[in-house]
């Protein structure tokens, strides 16, 4: 199995469950120290990154199956990397089609209909009149689709929390830390769904090895968190007040994150559940920021 972000937060935690599976691995690595933890774990390295396509071509063409976790983390350029994501899962589907070879494609849960209150099920498609320019990777794997290839997407949530967490929790913890308070937008009552990445990690191998083509799973583990239960728990921690923000308070506060921390997504797993008889085994997200090292 080809792997793209094999060393990332999920992707690491992916290789492992692929391993522990008894599958073989081989993982993208555009460092010497990425190549190094692959080594580490057992598995194999492939040079390149996904700005690579000749890298991502070949790696493809090795393997048996692909799993594209690869995403370039800089919000700043969130647009920009969205968009250089579309071009990647093109070209991995390139190197497949006509094969029957599985490709794993990840992208959101909040591709699909957000702020609505509405649970979003696996069967809503993504959004493409949407804020969440990420939109354009569940798009291009529908268009892979349509031209045969055996391609499935796994949606991830706001949170996928676990020890090393270097995501969006961190960042509201480091914000109230700055600010001297840790707050929560309107009454809070917008809602993350959530899941540990050792639980994520599973879904990934579970759609490989028993996925359908053009199928959409999500990893969720819980349907969703009040964002003002979050922030209580970092307040407790910080010993921080912890306070409502309306919406020009909320946008100084948050900043560039305004609408992440105002994000109400409630997803379902049930199709996934269902589908590919996946049961979430770790601890949940408040009990694993009371108790997993995010105040060190």
């Amino acid at each position: 199995v080809f792997v793209t972000g094999a060393t990332g937060f999920v992707g690491s935690a992916v290789v492992q469950e692929l391993l522990r599976a008894g599958h073989q691995v081989l993982g993208l690595a555009r460092s010497d120290a990425a190549a190094q933890a692959l080594t580490d774990v057992g598995a194999g390295v492939h040079r390149g990154s996904i700005e690579d396509p000749e890298s991502l071509t070949s790696g493809a063409e090795q393997a048996d199956g692909v799993i594209h976790m690869a995403f370039i983390h800089d919000f700043s350029r969130f647009e920009e990397n969205c968009e250089k994501d579309r071009l990647a899962i093109g070209v991995l589907g390139a190197a497949l089609k006509g094969t029957n070879k599985p490709l794993i494609v990840t992208s959101g849960t909040a591709t699909a209909r957000v702020n609505t209150g509405r649970l979003v099920t696996e069967n809503d498609l993504a959004d493409p009149h949407g804020q969440n320019f990420r939109v354009a990777s569940d798009l291009a794997v529908a268009k892979l689709a349509e031209q045969g290839v055996r391609v499935s997407l796994v949606r991830l949530p706001p949170s996928v929390h676990g020890e090393g967490d270097h995501g969006f929790v961190p960042l509201i913890i480091a914000m109230a830390r700055e600010k001297g308070e840790s707050a929560y937008p309107g009454d809070g009552e917008n809602c993350w769904p959530a899941v540990h990445r050792f639980d994520a990690a599973r879904v990934f191998v579970l759609a490989l090895e028993k996925g359908a083509q053009n199928a959409i799973y999500h990893a969720s583990a819980e349907e969703g968190v009040p964002f003002r239960e979050i922030a209580t728990m970092i307040g407790k921690h910080l010993n921080l007040p912890v306070v409502s923000k309306n919406a020009q308070e909320a946008a100084a506060h948050f900043g560039w994150f305004t609408h992440f921390a105002s994000l109400n997504n409630p997803t379902s797993s049930q199709i996934t559940r269902d589908v590919l008889g996946w049961k979430p085994e770790q601890q949940d997200l408040l009990t694993d920021i009371d108790t997993a090292g995010y105040f060190k």
